[in-house]
């Protein structure tokens, strides 16, 4: 196949894995051979575009075409290859047969599919807390395994017992023309277990709503937006079933004088405009909570960034850090007295001390012819 599986199922490059999903789906429906009966055409598509998205669901697969392209993959498509050797429409419906049938696709409510849900939650944390590393400790609204029935859902004295009507599989097949369509079990809503007395304390759920109290370790030099997973923590699954996962999303709170680019630090520090003049010394603050001594030569612009090297916030999972820009702003003075405004206007007369602004006038006089 010739044609480039981006182009092929209509996303690009960058598509994310939900994107290139939702045009399998769409290309799908549209070219699937039981909504097209007879039509070779419309099959020889279907196939072509389950290919494509063979490949390019698969993180691995993917690379290695981004990489290598088709050649990466010569010599061994498999049976899903777009030749339709071996293939099997079935192995494909998994995530559509809910737009298709109504039915609950593979991999969906079946015995395995017990697991609970992930959870997301949003963390708020300091910029001295994103520069030193902390530990947060947080609250999230969950379910946990019912302690009554350890999970299983049944009352005391008593167990699940096998569904009779999937033989405990959790799934029913069904005929759809010339292929096999699989279901959640209706009896047992794919648990494969019918539970005759349900346990009191969770309804037959195997668990109960609780709010849990985690401790989340946040590494120093996280960034705005940052995710981390804490497997496990999510809610508890049903009957006894796996535990999703909990996923914290880090933001970080405007600081007052600090701004953060990357790795890098921004602070912008007033000073007199004597101080800018005549130069000297001043002591700025840093993220470490200490003070920094920076040399301010005479006749310093405003706008002048002086740069501290490894000020900045630390690189996660590395040694380095980024460094610390100090812009100088000078300021004008305000609220003058008349003995202050005097003496500027002798300092003015007693002779031309801004180069820049003298230059730039000098210019516009040549410009206009004087």
């Amino acid at each position: 196949m010739s044609q480039d599986y981006y182009e092929l199922l209509g996303v690009s490059r960058t598509a994310s894995a939900d994107d290139i999903k939702k045009a399998f789906r769409k290309l799908a429906m549209q070219h699937h051979p039981d909504r097209n009966p007879g039509d070779q055409e419309a099959e020889k598509k279907f196939k072509v575009a389950n290919h494509a998205y063979d490949i390019l669901k698969d993180p691995e697969k993917r690379a290695a075409y981004d990489r290598y392209g088709p050649a990466a993959f010569e010599g061994g498509a498999g049976p899903g290859g777009p030749q339709g050797q071996g293939f099997d429409f079935g192995s494909v419906f998994g995530d559509i047969f809910d737009e298709m049938f109504g039915g609950s696709g593979r991999g969906r409510g079946g015995r395995g599919d017990t697991r609970g849900q992930d959870l997301r939650f949003n963390l708020e944390i300091t910029l001295e807390q994103a520069y030193s590393g902390t530990e947060a400790t947080v609250r999230v609204p969950s379910s946990v395994s019912c302690e009554v029935c350890h999970g299983s859902g049944a009352a005391a004295g008593s167990k699940p017992q096998t569904c009779p009507t999937c033989q405990g599989r959790g799934r029913l097949r069904a005929q759809q023309g010339f292929f096999t369509v699989e279901r959640a079990c209706h009896a047992c809503h794919g648990a494969g277990q019918i539970i005759d007395k349900p346990c009191r304390g969770c309804g037959g759920q195997g668990r109960v709503r609780r709010d849990k109290t985690l401790k989340v370790n946040i590494p120093a030099g996280v960034e705005d937006g940052t995710r981390i997973r804490l497997s496990g923590e999510g809610e508890a699954g049903a009957r006894g079933g796996p535990a999703g996962d909990l996923y914290v999303f880090l933001s970080l709170r405007r600081h007052q004088l600090f701004e953060r680019e990357g790795a890098d630090v921004h602070c912008r520090v007033p000073i007199s405009m004597v101080q800018v003049t005549l130069g000297g010394n001043i002591e700025v603050p840093t993220l470490d909570g200490k003070m920094a001594r920076i040399n301010i030569p005479a006749g310093t612009q405003g706008g002048h960034q002086f740069r501290l090297r490894g000020k900045g916030m630390p690189i996660v999972r590395s040694s380095q850090r980024g460094d610390m820009y100090i812009e100088i702003n000078a300021e004008t003075p305000t609220n003058l007295t008349s003995k202050q405004k005097e003496l500027l206007k002798e300092f003015e007369k007693a002779g031309k001390t801004s180069p820049e602004s003298d230059g730039f006038f000098s210019k516009v006089k040549e410009m206009f012819g004087g």
